[in-house]
């Protein structure tokens, strides 16, 4: 299943990280890239919880960044020649990108997010896998800070904060 999700979890980390990047050297832009991956991942597995889910969504196509790119001003991809930039942008995940922006910036949505995960189903991962999403340090936060940062973030955490919300509602199974 990861192989499936893949490419849909490569492309919406890399717009988070090109809409929201980090302001530091190499260092700090590594560690943004490791906790908008790791937030991606976790919605990506929250919303395509089996493999079917992501054969799906590998053979339909996720839907591309033009919603994402239009709220938060940026390009589109189209307006540049190159084929490779548009290329990778039709593989972002708009519900995924805006469950990631929730996690980013609400610890107790990540934490229960993470919690979901590691309670089982074919995604089961560790807790700690995803510490830099969960428990950022100082070095992660100054790193990663127009990622995490809520008023920056609300307009695409906004557009599907409650279905992540009823998706983590208690009692609730991942799989339906």
């Amino acid at each position: 299943m990861l192989a499936e999700l893949s490419p849909l979890i490569a492309a919406t980390s890399q717009w988070l990280t090109c809409a929201y990047p980090s302001g530091g050297g190499a260092l700090a832009s590594a560690l943004c890239e490791v906790q908008a991956r790791q937030a991606v991942t976790v919605a990506a597995w929250l919303r395509y919880p089996t493999p079917m889910d992501a054969a799906l969504v590998h053979m339909a196509g996720p839907g591309g960044a033009t919603r994402l790119d239009w709220l938060t001003g940026g390009t589109d991809g189209a307006e540049t020649q190159d084929p490779d930039e548009r290329a990778w942008r039709t593989w972002v995940d708009e519900v995924v990108a805006s469950w990631a922006a929730c996690l980013l910036t609400d610890p107790d949505l990540a934490d229960r997010a993470v919690g979901a995960i590691a309670e089982g189903g074919p995604t089961a991962a560790s807790v700690a896998e995803f510490r830099r999403l969960t428990a950022p340090d100082d070095t992660d936060r100054r790193a990663a800070a127009l990622l995490r940062h809520p008023d920056l973030l609300a307009p695409v955490a906004d557009l599907h904060r409650d279905q992540l919300v009823e998706r983590l509602r208690p009692g609730r199974a991942l799989i339906a």
